[in-house]
């Protein structure tokens, strides 16, 4: 893994969350990108070489839909760089992690993702990130 890619924040109001996190980091978003295959809007913030992502949810039984019901409002996932998505599915499994979805996705921002079970990464939402050439 290079690099913390992004944390992922689960918001009920993208647009009050866009301009709460402007604020907070003193710049605008610089993407805004829905993913309708997730059921999920997204804004993304640069801060560094990482990235803040609020997700909101775009369906009633989305994934983030389901995590606001459940949980309210905060950090829903961590997200890791990676060179190689199908090689660390494959190092992660050996390891004994519990792969979501071992066949990579496009995910947002020009990505595919592969999300790893909450329960075998002590209850973190883990979600490994490769550019799309």
């Amino acid at each position: 893994m290079r690099k913390i890619e992004h944390l992922g924040i689960a918001v009920k109001d993208l647009e009050k969350s866009k301009l709460l996190f402007a604020k907070l980091l003193g710049h605008d978003s610089y993407k805004t990108e829905e993913v309708e295959s997730e059921g999920v809007k997204t804004e993304f913030f640069m801060i560094g070489e990482s990235k803040i992502e609020l997700l909101e949810a775009t369906k009633e039984n989305s994934a983030i839909a389901k995590y606001l019901e459940k949980k309210s409002e905060g950090i829903h996932h961590i997200a890791f760089a990676v060179d190689n998505i199908e090689e660390e599915v494959e190092r992660l499994k050996s390891e004994g992690f519990e792969i979501l979805n071992e066949t990579p996705k496009k995910g947002a921002d020009n990505k595919l993702v592969v999300f790893l079970h909450p329960k075998s990464t002590n209850g973190v939402l883990v979600e490994l990130c490769q550019d799309i050439s």
